[in-house]
């Protein structure tokens, strides 16, 4: 049987905070704690076992750059950073926590294998036999990265031409080279019921846009939307909302934007997806709005990106669309 989510264990470089109970540690003070100083700025993974699901924020640098969610340690989502705190109760009675550094390339590993389908084994491949399934890693010379869940310990190894190139494992073993260790985990993973699974090698991990710059795009729209009407061009709101719609199909991450709908969750997109999201909606509402002598969009968007120009100059915001600011 799968491993349940609350006995999962990842591979660390060192615990900067063992698992814990959740009641004894405050989530918003620890992550801002690590990335307070440049010492504490260190790349790794809070994992958060509540009584319903299990959450993982990934750290960069001691930034939250990404988080993933489970209710049953198989079945994975993207949850947007905000959302996944927000998961997380100030005063929880129930639930742990641990705070581990681990190698960028494993937080890639994590990632992809809990977001990405694996490549599966040949049909005629004896999954159930640890000789068999590095016979044929070796075989079809594979590059790439194999997971295997035994006993609950979630191990990483990267192959390079059908050979183990380097491993990332949850467990201790010091002293035993990768390949050993890799036939003894393949063994008790297929005597346990554990797993063995394949992905081609993953992309570097994918940094989700900050909350921060996802309520300035709010903001901003919100505001100049505001302005335009203000300004006489009675129709903006309509004709926003159905660029909006139109433009949804390019730009998954307008669906989040609803002028009419309080309230919503936070898309799970990286910054230059949302820039160009931002830079494509504001292009096509102006495009087809018909505007007031004397007011042009440019000029009041301007104004209201000003507070804000080197957030969204950063962000890519500008450069994005399709004419200058005039500044």
């Amino acid at each position: 049987m799968p491993v349940a989510a609350g006995h999962l264990r990842y591979p660390k470089v060192r615990a900067l905070l063992p698992r814990t109970r959740l009641a004894y540690v405050h989530l918003q003070n620890l992550l801002t704690d690590a990335k307070r100083d440049r010492a504490a700025r260190v790349f790794g993974y809070v994992a958060i076992w509540l009584p319903e699901e299990f959450v993982m924020l990934y750290m960069e640098e001691g930034d939250v750059v990404n988080a993933t969610a489970t209710a049953d340690g198989r079945h994975w989502r993207a949850v947007p950073i905000g959302e996944a705190i927000a998961m997380v109760p100030n005063a929880a009675e129930y639930g742990e926590i641990c705070f581990h550094e681990a190698e960028d390339e494993q937080l890639a590993a994590m990632y992809a294998t809990q977001m990405a389908p694996d490549i599966g084994w040949p049909s005629e491949l004896r999954v159930l036999s640890t000789p068999a399934v590095l016979g044929n890693l070796m075989a079809t010379l594979f590059d790439g990265l194999l997971e295997v869940v035994a006993d609950g310990d979630v191990n990483y190894v990267v192959f390079q031409h059908g050979m183990p190139l380097r491993g990332y494992y949850a467990g201790d073993a010091d002293g035993v080279n990768d390949s050993a260790r890799l036939r003894a985990l393949l063994d008790v993973a297929i005597q346990n019921g554990g797993t063995a699974r394949r992905w081609d090698v993953p992309p570097a991990l994918a940094n989700q846009a900050a909350p921060a710059l996802i309520a300035a795009y709010r903001e901003l729209v919100g505001t100049l939307f505001r302005r335009l009407h203000e300004s006489g061009a009675e129709s903006t709101f309509a004709v926003a909302e159905h660029a909006r719609h139109h433009l949804m199909g390019q730009h998954p991450a307008l669906e989040k934007f609803s002028l009419s709908i309080p309230n919503q969750r936070d898309p799970v997109v990286d910054a230059p997806a949302l820039s160009a999201a931002m830079a494509a909606w504001l292009s096509e509402t102006l495009w087809h709005l018909h505007l007031p002598d004397g007011v042009t969009g440019e000029r009041l968007l301007a104004e209201v990106a000003r507070p804000r120009r080197h957030l969204f100059q950063a962000a890519g915001l500008f450069e994005a669309l399709p004419w200058n600011i005039p500044w």
